[in-house]
C-alpha cells in the first residue's frame, strides 16, 4: 500500500513540475509558503488511500489536474440572458469587460420550448426568463462584437437543443470562425427535462436519436466542443437530495455513453464530450463531498464497465451554479452570503467553471448591479482567499471523505435500482422505464415533502423565513423586462420572413425530414435551414409532425 501510494505521489510530482502554473503569488496573506498538495508522508501507510489519491491520477477524486486552480483557474461564466438579443449583447459585453471569461446563454420560455415569439401560445412570454431567439439572425445580433472562435459559450438549453445550436453555427460561420475551432458547452440533456425540469419536445426515443446525430456531428467535425452537459442542477432544484442528484445525473451521464456506443462510436473519442452541470447547494461539506464522489464514480464507471482507456474519456469535467431554490425573497441581502458559500463549496469540489447567482434572482431577472456583486462574489473567492493556492486542500479530512464514501455508496445503490427497471439491465432501458411509470419524478416529490415538513416544523432553519425575521432591509430594485420587447420582436420576425428565400427555406426543410425518415445525420439539413433562416417554430413544428408530442405519466 505504502509503495503505491508512494509511486502515486511520484507520479503527481513529475506531472506538476510539467504543468504550466499561472503567474500568480502562491502564499498565504501573511507570506508564508505553502505546497501545491497535501498528502500522508512517504512511507506512511493510510488504508483506502487510492480511493482518495493524488489531483490528476486515478480515480480524480481530489481532481482532474495536477497543479489544480494554480494551473488554470475555473472559467467565471455568468449565465444571463434577457429582453431581445441586442439588450442580452451589452449585458455580455459588460460581464466580459468586468473580468468574465466565458458566456453561458439563458433562453426565454418560447425558446426553451422550441415556439416562435409571435406564436399565440408566447404571448407575455417573450424575453422574460432569458433573451428570445427566433432564427440565425437573432444569434448574430447575441455575439455582435464576440469573437465566437476565441470565447467559449455554453447554452442552457435542451429541447430545442440541437437547432439552436445549428443557429449559433450559423452566426459563428457568417464572423469567419472556423467551426472545427469552437468550443463551449451545449446542454441537450433530455433526460432531465423528463426527469425533472419538464421542458420537452418530442417522445424520449425520437429525441435520443437526435442527440445521437449531434454526438456523432460534433466528434467528427468540432472535437473541442461539448454536445452534452448532463445537468443535475434542475434535479437539485426540483427538490432531490445530494445522493439523488449525483445519482441521477451520472445515471443519465452514463445513458449517453451507452447511446454513444450504440452509434459505433470509440468511448475514447466521444467521452471527452461529455460534461455535467451540478447545484451547489448551502450544505457546505456535502455538496464538496458531492463533487468528489462524482468524479471518482464517473472515472471507475468509464473505466471498468464501458471501457474508456485515456484518462481523458475518464475525466468528469463539471460546471456550477450555486442554488436558485436556496435564495429567499425575504431578506434578499442574505443572498449575497448564501451565494458566496455555495460558491466557495463548488471551487473546494474542484469546479471546472462556476455561475454565481444574484441576490434578486428569486424575484426577477438579476439587475445590473446584482449580476456585478455576484461576478465580484467568485472574483473575491479566486483573487484573495488563498482557495487556489492548494489543489483539494480539504483532502483528508476524516468528515469530508466519509462524507465523499457515503454519498457514494448511496449512488450506487440508486444506479443498482435504475438498471433493474431495464429489461436488458442497461442503464438506459432503466432510466426510460423509470420516466415512463414516473419512478423519478416520484423519488424527487418525496425527498422534496420531507425536506420542507422539516422546514414548516422548525427543525430545518432558513434565516429571515423562519428564524431570525425581523429586518431593517429595503425593498430591492428589480429588472422588469418591458412588453415593448414582444412587440419588437414580433415585427422583426415579420420583417425576416418578408425578406427571406421562402423557397430555400422550405426546400431545407424538406430535407430535414428526409433525413428523419431515412435515418441519415440531422445535422447538417439542419444547419442549411438555420442558415436560409427558418424558424425555431418552424423547424420544431416539422419534427413535432413527424415525431409526435410527450404527455409524462401523472404521479401522486
Amino acid at each position: 500500500m505504502a509503495d503505491s501510494a508512494e509511486a502515486a505521489r511520484q507520479r503527481w510530482q513529475r506531472r506538476y513540475e510539467q504543468s504550466k502554473l499561472r503567474d500568480a503569488d502562491f502564499t498565504t496573506l501573511s507570506g508564508l509558503e505553502v505546497e501545491p498538495v497535501y498528502g500522508p508522508p512517504p512511507g506512511a501507510v493510510v488504508p483506502g488511500f487510492e480511493r482518495i489519491g493524488w489531483p490528476g491520477e486515478y480515480p480524480f477524486t481530489r481532481g482532474l489536474y495536477p497543479a489544480g486552480y494554480r494551473g488554470r483557474a475555473w472559467t467565471i461564466r455568468q449565465f444571463s440572458g434577457f429582453g431581445n438579443a441586442r439588450q442580452t449583447n451589452e449585458r455580455y459585453q459588460m460581464l466580459l469587460g468586468a473580468g468574465g471569461t466565458g458566456l453561458s446563454v439563458a433562453f426565454d420560455m418560447p425558446t426553451l420550448m422550441g415556439r416562435d415569439s409571435d406564436d399565440p401560445r408566447s404571448a407575455g412570454e417573450v424575453g422574460h426568463c432569458g433573451v428570445a431567439i427566433d432564427s440565425a439572425a437573432d444569434m448574430d445580433l447575441l455575439f455582435a462584437g464576440i469573437p465566437l472562435a476565441q470565447v467559449t459559450t455554453s447554452m442552457t438549453i435542451s429541447g430545442p437543443a440541437v437547432p439552436v445550436f445549428c443557429m449559433y453555427l450559423a452566426a459563428a460561420r457568417r464572423q469567419g470562425a472556423d467551426l472545427t475551432a469552437l468550443n463551449g458547452t451545449l446542454q441537450t440533456d433530455i433526460f432531465k427535462e423528463y426527469i425533472a425540469q419538464k421542458e420537452w419536445l418530442f417522445p424520449p426515443r425520437p429525441h435520443l436519436r437526435l442527440i445521437g446525430d449531434l454526438m456523432e456531428y460534433c466528434t467528427a467535425n468540432i472535437p473541442a466542443y461539448k454536445p452534452l452537459s448532463v445537468s443535475g442542477y434542475h434535479i437539485r432544484e426540483a427538490g432531490s437530495t445530494a445522493a439523488q442528484e449525483l445519482a441521477f445525473t451520472l445515471a443519465d451521464g452514463f445513458g449517453y455513453v451507452e447511446l454513444g456506443q450504440s452509434r459505433g462510436l470509440d468511448v475514447d473519442a466521444f467521452a471527452p464530450g461529455l460534461s455535467f452541470f451540478f447545484d451547489a447547494h448551502i450544505d457546505f461539506f456535502e455538496e464538496i463531498a458531492k463533487f468528489r464522489a462524482a468524479r471518482r464514480i464517473w472515472a471507475r464507471w468509464l473505466r471498468d464497465v464501458y471501457g474508456a482507456a485515456t484518462e481523458r474519456a475518464q475525466w468528469l469535467r463539471f460546471h456550477t451554479q450555486t442554488a436558485g431554490v436556496s435564495l429567499t425573497a425575504q431578506q434578499p441581502d442574505n443572498n449575497v452570503v448564501r451565494t458566496a458559500i455555495e460558491a466557495l463549496a463548488a471551487v473546494l469540489g474542484g469546479t471546472n467553471s462556476l455561475h454565481t447567482n444574484a441576490l434578486d434572482e428569486v424575484l426577477a431577472l438579476p439587475s445590473e448591479r446584482a449580476a456585478e456583486i455576484a461576478l465580484r462574489t467568485q472574483q473575491v473567492i479566486m483573487e484573495e482567499t488563498g482557495v487556489t493556492n492548494v489543489a483539494d486542500p480539504l483532502g483528508g479530512s476524516w468528515y469530508l471523505e466519509a462524507l465523499t464514501d457515503r454519498l457514494e455508496a448511496e449512488a450506487e445503490e440508486i444506479f443498482t435500482r435504475i438498471r433493474s427497471m431495464s429489461p436488458d439491465g442497461s442503464m438506459t432501458g432503466g432510466i426510460l422505464r423509470g420516466i415512463e411509470d414516473g419512478w423519478f419524478s416520484g423519488q424527487i416529490a418525496e425527498a422534496s415533502f420531507a425536506y420542507h415538513q422539516k422546514l414548516e416544523k422548525g427543525e430545518k432553519k432558513v434565516v429571515g423565513v423562519n428564524s431570525y425575521t425581523g429586518t431593517v432591509g429595503q425593498p430591492v430594485e428589480i429588472l422588469r423586462v418591458s412588453h415593448q420587447v414582444e412587440l419588437d420582436q414580433m415585427a422583426e420576425m415579420a420583417r425576416r420572413r418578408a425578406a427571406r428565400d421562402q423557397a430555400a427555406v422550405d426546400a431545407a426543410l424538406a430535407e430535414l425530414l428526409a433525413a428523419a425518415r431515412s435515418g441519415q445525420n440531422m445535422i447538417p439539413p439542419m444547419l442549411s435551414a438555420a442558415e436560409a433562416e427558418a424558424t425555431l417554430g418552424e423547424i420544431c413544428d416539422a419534427l413535432r409532425a413527424e415525431w409526435g408530442t410527450y404527455a409524462e405519466t401523472p404521479v401522486f
